[in-house]
């Protein structure tokens, strides 16, 4: 059995069915790209994977334990960490109060520790004692990554890690998801980028209007039937 998995998932916000039996898997150490254009069903994906959104219980599963239905706060516990759409900083706390809050929600030994994300965005270290939010776009996404990684987490869902930054800054973010990886984390990636996507999965999927439109690894996806399954056939 996969590490992560999601079986037959579908989601709702009220009358409105957002994901329509939606099935991934994520083995242990590997990285899986969710792809698709905007409104596909991505965040809603990554919203029920880590219990912002509750489930049926049997639909998603991790190490082998029915997870769908269990609260946000108990996921993170149980080795499962996300950096949100949006980065969504705490504006009254520091840079590194903000890194050290993620710690809290899961008391385990690991690699990542004030130290390690230091090394990794060395820039956060000199502006540990500024305002979260008083920093670029691409240095607020650095510590929403160092604060999910601060809780050790064994699958880290990253959900549109490169919205609104320059491409640049894009690179350097994308360039610590081999780190993270080399750690033992498993990562699922969500983007619109379908190169950026393309250049750090092992396998991919593609969403559009809350359904599974293609899978498979990079290598073996042609130009075509990725634009087929983001656009749809006809476009």
């Amino acid at each position: 059995m996969a590490l992560l998995q999601t079986e037959n998932l579908t989601a709702h916000y009220g009358d409105f069915q957002a994901l329509f039996g939606v099935d991934i898997r994520l083995e242990e150490g590997e990285t899986v790209a969710i792809i698709g254009a905007n409104g596909a069903g991505k965040t809603t994906l990554m919203r029920s994977i880590s219990g912002v959104l509750r489930n049926q219980p049997e639909a998603i599963v991790f190490d082998k334990d029915r997870i769908g239905s269990t609260h946000a706060a108990d996921i993170v516990k149980k080795g499962i960490a996300m950096v949100p759409e949006g980065r969504k900083l705490f504006p009254s706390l520091s840079v590194e109060e903000n890194l050290l809050i993620g710690a809290y929600g899961r008391k385990t030994d690991g690699p990542w520790n004030l130290e390690s994300i230091y090394s990794m965005f060395p820039v956060l270290k000199e502006r540990r004692t500024n305002a979260g939010t008083a920093l670029s776009g691409g240095q607020q996404q650095m510590v929403a990554i160092g604060r999910a990684l601060m809780s050790n987490p064994r699958v880290l869902l990253c959900d549109e890690i490169s919205l609104g930054l320059a491409p640049v800054i894009i690179k350097d973010i994308y360039a610590a998801l081999p780190k993270i990886k080399e750690t033992g984390t498993s990562i699922v990636v969500v983007e619109q980028d379908i190169g950026q996507a393309l250049k750090v999965a092992d396998r991919v999927y593609c969403m559009m209007e809350g359904r599974i439109t293609l899978e498979g690894s990079p290598s073996d996806l042609s130009r075509d039937a990725i634009h087929n399954a983001y656009f749809g056939a006809s476009a």
